[in-house]
């Protein structure tokens, strides 16, 4: 447990266990720029330990990307593992609030993946700490909206343009995020080509965006513009970059890159990476300022310095094996010295208390 704290640089991590079902791990990376912050997921896990080192992973990049946004608020994440048999999903939810309260503002949760705004009311019924509800609004517009202006600003980049009209566009994944980046590019004039799990969401795209379907892993051998994962994370890694076919990388996923120095093999192909963490800060940026009480002209006005951001990470990236300073480490640079800094743009909307480094284990 201790190793993979040290790992991911993790500040804090909490286990629960009850008796309805429950299995919830909490990790915090960094509170130094304000309290942890990052969605909850609900998802199927091999083990217990795959579970524990996903929330590590997300919550360390959660950190990066707040810092990145000029957010107050630090890195977090949530995972409650899925149980293989039916459960009382209210009641479990409703334990789950309970853990959360629990760390009296040190972690606020949000939407993530296989969690919905129903389950967010729910915990928000037991904790305040909670930034997405349907109150609040779904934040994955604005996480497509970030990643589509970003795209912009790589396209830019690499073709001298940011017309996506007749751009070839592959997403993977057809979730809340990838489903309305395909109706921005869509507009846009972009040929689209679709990859999910659930065959009626590509039937989906098919139908209102004239999209290509294909199966599985042929989305990576797609010739296109633009790769656009999102999904889940790990997806780009030893396997699937030998087949990839692409000049620019640049999606809604967390944790793309199975490790960072997959970022090497994908410039050695001369394929730009737009980080994850930069691009994808939309739904964070939203759903924080949301919970902050900032009124939606400041929100709009933060969101429009992602693509700020991503130029600046770009700049001189025209030939990507001939950047000295690739991407992904100009954003992790940045991140990690506005982190040691103490950088944030507005006061902490919430209080909060720092701990020590530690691990809870309740049940």
């Amino acid at each position: 447990m201790f190793e993979t704290l040290n790992q991911y640089g993790l500040s804090d991590i909490h286990l629960m266990r009850d008796g309805c079902g429950l299995q919830a791990i909490i990790a915090i990376h960094d509170t130094g720029l304000g309290p942890a912050l990052g969605g909850c997921r609900y998802l199927h896990y091999p083990c217990e330990q795959a579970a524990i080192e996903d929330a590590a992973r997300l919550a360390q990049g959660m950190s990066y990307k707040a810092a990145l946004a000029g957010l107050p608020f630090g890195g977090g994440k949530a995972v409650i593992i899925k149980p293989k048999s039916d459960m009382d999903r209210k009641l479990l939810f409703t334990k789950m609030g309970d853990f959360i309260a629990s760390l009296q503002g040190r972690y606020i949760t949000a939407l993530d993946s296989g969690s919905t705004l129903s389950d967010m009311d729910v915990m928000a019924t037991r904790s305040p700490y909670v930034s997405s509800s349907s109150q609040l609004g779904d934040c994955s517009q604005f996480t497509a909206e970030g990643i589509y202006s970003g795209i912009k600003e790589a396209f830019q980049v690499r073709f001298a343009s940011d017309s996506l009209k007749q751009a070839r566009i592959a997403i993977q994944g057809l979730g809340h995020v990838g489903m309305a980046l395909a109706q921005r590019l869509h507009r846009a004039g972009a040929s689209l080509i679709v990859s999910d799990l659930e065959p009626q969401k590509t039937q989906c795209a098919e139908q209102n965006f004239n999209a290509e379907v294909v199966i599985g892993e042929a989305i990576y051998q797609q010739a296109c513009d633009v790769f656009s994962p999102c999904g889940l994370g790990g997806i780009i890694n030893a396997a699937s970059i030998p087949q990839l076919r692409c000049a620019i990388i640049a999606g809604a996923a967390n944790n793309q890159l199975a490790n960072n120095s997959n970022e090497q093999l994908l410039r050695d192909k001369g394929i730009l990476y737009v980080p994850d963490f930069a691009i994808n800060a939309g739904g964070l940026i939203y759903a924080s300022m949301r919970y902050a009480g900032e009124q939606q002209a400041a929100i709009d006005e933060k969101l429009r310095g992602i693509a700020v951001t991503i130029r600046q990470l770009l700049a001189d990236n025209t030939s990507p094996q001939e950047q000295a300073q690739s991407p992904l480490r100009a954003a992790l640079s940045l991140a990690k010295q506005r982190i040691a800094n103490g950088q944030n743009t507005t006061a902490n909307p919430v209080p909060f208390s720092k701990h020590k480094p530690q691990i809870t284990v309740t049940g």
